[in-house]
């Protein structure tokens, strides 16, 4: 019997939290995401790079003291999208130019090499999100 034309066909898996934007909040960003994505039964290596990038800028870039970020992960069908959103709408992320030198400043470049897609919203204010997506493969 087919599914009714409405109904989804598929699970729709999603994860979020609120950490602190500290190097602290950073790390635990990285380490909660690789162990969803475990439990999910999907890939998590790219993806881990990815909320370590995210979730970095976001300690670094979008801290607002007293205000956190949040972390969400989430896949419909065969596409996991990682979204980080801060506080700080009114600085949203870009590429610039790194000397090759340099300690820092790739991380955009890294997300961007290893997405599929990835971008940034601004609102509601004074947020803004930075997102990724990518496909996976091996999902239960």
């Amino acid at each position: 019997m087919a599914a009714p034309e409405n109904e989804l066909t598929h699970t729709i898996r999603n994860f979020s939290v609120l950490l602190s934007p500290t190097p602290r909040g950073a790390r635990l960003a990285r380490l909660l995401a690789r162990e969803q994505l475990r439990s999910w039964g999907l890939p998590f290596d790219s993806a881990e790079h990815i909320v370590a990038e995210l979730a970095n800028n976001a300690a670094t870039h979008g801290r607002v003291s007293g205000r956190d970020f949040r972390l969400t992960l989430y896949v419909v069908g065969d596409t996991l999208r990682v979204e980080v959103t801060d506080t700080r709408g009114d600085l949203l992320p870009r590429r610039t130019p790194t000397a090759p030198d340099a300690e820092s400043g790739r991380g955009l470049l890294l997300v961007e090499a290893l997405a599929d897609r990835w971008g940034a919203a601004p609102g509601p204010y004074p947020r803004k999100t930075v997102w990724a997506e990518l496909k996976v493969r091996g999902s239960r």
